[in-house]
């Protein structure tokens, strides 16, 4: 693995204390073989000792205002490894995953691709699993995946991109269209992320509301008011 130019790993966070031990753990076989170089957190103002436990893990610690588009701009902008990877602070990546991700960073033609992984959600049951099968559908015929897949691209190439831009909501929707359809590689490393929303607001709400998101925000309503709806 060293021969792959290291990995920078952006997490933004906002009073996820709780969630950092977890989600850095999962990178440690990254670290271990040099892969990455540097995990960046985000912090957006937490109150709950988020930015000391960042340190404590051995993040390179950043402080912005929040809103997670903001708060990844400002990771990727500082970020010094040769390839990203943008991680939500809630997502675990599965044993075994430094392999496909180390295959992906040195293929050449993947300089101008970017990669995400397979969602689950950490809950049981099979509302749960039709989810995971409509969101790898999603990102199969739209080229969509969500930030809570993470994604994984050339430094070069996200900055090409024009990064993500400060939004309050939709920055990782606004990112994968611009990456398109055919740059975008689903990896087979399992991303597991909280199911947090649809045990509070029930599967079947939290799915139209997703949904009723994403058609306002094709149909050019500002993500600050979409955000309204998000919540």
């Amino acid at each position: 693995m060293h021969s792959i130019p290291p990995l920078s790993v952006v997490i933004p966070v906002l009073d996820g204390a709780a969630l950092l031990a977890p989600c850095i753990a999962a990178l440690a076989e990254g670290q271990e073989h040099g892969l990455i170089g540097e995990v960046i957190v985000v912090d957006g103002g937490s109150r709950d000792g988020s930015q000391e436990r960042a340190l404590v893990l051995g993040a390179r610690l950043l402080s912005r205002p929040a809103g997670r588009g903001g708060q990844l701009a400002a990771g990727g902008e500082v970020a010094t490894g040769a390839w990203l990877l943008f991680l939500h602070v809630d997502t675990r990546l599965s044993p075994g995953w430094s392999i496909p991700v180390t295959a992906f960073l040195a293929a050449p033609e993947n300089r101008t691709r970017a990669a995400y992984f397979r969602l689950r959600l950490d809950d049981a049951g099979r509302l749960p699993r039709w989810l995971e099968a409509g969101v790898a559908l999603r990102c199969r015929w739209l080229g969509l995946p969500y930030g809570d897949q993470g994604l994984l691209l050339a430094q070069t190439f996200y900055r090409s991109l024009g990064g993500f831009r400060p939004l309050p909501l939709m920055e990782d929707v606004d990112l994968a269209r611009r990456i398109g359809r055919h740059r975008l590689v689903g990896l087979d490393v399992v991303a597991t992320s909280s199911a947090a929303r649809y045990r509070r607001d029930g599967y079947g709400a939290r799915i139209l509301r997703n949904l009723a998101c994403l058609a306002l925000y094709y149909l050019g309503l500002p993500p600050r008011l979409i955000r309204r709806i998000y919540a």
